[in-house]
């Protein structure tokens, strides 16, 4: 099977385009970007190639924005680029180089889709990525979700080389004579990936030569195995955490308590020696806290008690929901829904979902955190009321306040999320439109 064949059969396999998408394809000017932005067009994807220039090799980094945007220019391929400070980004947020790049390229690459309307963000990760991926994470300590590799769809961004190695793209870009630059730094031992790709799996190839095929047939077959380990973990979530509480009576009943615990705490930042120290005290006395970077977990009679450090609950955190968007999964999961003349035998009465009149709010929406100030006409009533007030008067706890998200329309409230509606944006006899929203609580 050809290259081109390959890759798309594994884009039919595993859903990731629909026919005639439009794409952001992260455009490096590296083999495995150049690659993966000719083969898309070829498979008759409408391209829009975006380069990031981190500014972290010198002249070297401006060679590669000079090379991606004279091919694009060449090829008719619409462009855009961007420059990050990010050493100043690393510095300021208190992350690793590698993972202010990170941070700074998927967050662009998201604007990027809403704003030009697209489907999908394609970036190039490869075979041989994922193998070096699951031998980090199993020099590191992982569960088994670790050593399933990189999955080939996160969100909306997706991995369509997945299914082809580093020979078969150098040999796809030699075969079609296409042209690449080359980072300097993939070739210097001090990053871990590198140390593993130049100096472990070469080590690893004189006991099996074919050690990649093995590392990947086995991520397969763990990815397998983690669908069914998964589901099951879901349904022990569902019965003994919920409210960030995690019932401890109910935990010990499960078969495999601590391996469920850390399922529920890793996501939070909790590391594997933490969660373990936090399972031996189950059964000590209540007040014990531990904490990750971003949240503490308190000990509190039968419950654990998750809440956010002050440090990192930002009440500056606002995130904006464009006109044509309908799914929001973060910071909160929503789902909104337009309807004409939607009689009221269909309006479902749940505190999780909201039925809004749309000539009423102004986009884009807005989720934030809530302030001191605030202020909103709760559903049903008509004078005003401080959101502090209703906190109180519905025994809100600390934990339960500093996790609570407002929907917004320019500066006023639309809905305490999960909880309490405003009436001013309620629906009535002369309502046109019904927008209706809702709230999906994450496991």
């Amino acid at each position: 099977m050809d290259t081109i064949s390959k890759v798309n059969q594994y884009i039919n396999d595993n859903h990731l385009l629909e026919d005639n998408s439009k794409i952001i394809v992260g455009v490096s000017g590296g083999a495995d970007s150049m690659a993966l932005l000719d083969i898309l067009r070829k498979l008759g994807c409408e391209c829009i190639a975006a380069h990031c220039n981190f500014h972290l090799r010198g002249e070297e980094s401006n060679r590669d924005y000079r090379f991606v945007k004279d091919y694009c220019k060449e090829k008719d391929i619409p462009f855009l680029h961007v420059d990050f400070d990010t050493f100043g980004y690393m510095k300021h947020n208190s992350v690793s180089l590698e993972m202010a790049a990170r941070e700074l390229r998927y967050e662009w690459f998201e604007q990027v889709r809403i704003s030009r309307n697209a489907h999908r963000i394609a970036v190039a990760h490869h075979q041989d990525d994922s193998i070096e991926t699951v031998l980090i994470n199993l020099i590191r300590g992982t569960g088994i979700k670790g050593l399933t590799g990189i999955s080939c769809v996160n969100g909306n961004i997706i991995r369509p080389l997945l299914c082809l190695s580093r020979d078969e793209i150098i040999g796809y870009l030699s075969e079609n004579k296409i042209d690449y630059v080359t980072d300097s730094t993939n070739n210097e031992s001090e990053y871990v990936r590198n140390k593993i790709r130049l100096e472990v799996i070469p080590l690893l190839e004189t006991i099996n030569p074919s050690v990649k095929k093995s590392l990947h047939k086995t991520a397969d077959n763990l990815l397998s195995a983690y669908k069914i380990y998964e589901g099951s973990v879901i349904d022990s979530k569902k019965r003994i955490f919920s409210d960030n509480k995690v019932n401890i009576d109910l935990l010990l009943q499960e078969e495999e308590p601590q391996t469920i615990l850390y399922e529920i705490l890793n996501p939070y930042g909790f590391n594997a020696d933490t969660i373990q120290n936090i399972f031996i005290s189950l059964n000590g006395i209540s007040g014990k806290r531990f904490y990750s970077d971003e949240y503490t977990l308190l000990k509190d009679r039968n419950f654990l008690i998750l809440s956010q450090n002050e440090n990192s609950n930002n009440n500056e955190e606002i995130y904006y929901i464009q006109e044509n968007i309908l799914d929001i999964d973060f910071p909160v999961k929503l789902r909104l829904d337009i309807y004409k003349n939607m009689p009221s035998s269909e309006i479902e009465k749940q505190s999780n979902i909201i039925y809004l009149d749309l000539d009423k709010i102004t986009y884009p929406l807005i989720i934030r955190r809530w302030k001191q100030g605030d202020k909103f006409v709760p559903f049903g009533m008509k004078g005003s009321k401080k959101l502090s007030d209703y906190f109180s008067d519905n025994k809100f706890s600390l934990v339960d306040k500093e996790n609570v998200w407002l929907l917004c329309s320019n500066d006023e409230i639309i809905w305490i999320i999960g909880h309490r509606a405003d009436n001013r944006f309620r629906i009535n006899e002369n309502t046109k439109q019904v927008l209706r929203v809702t709230y999906y609580k994450k496991i």
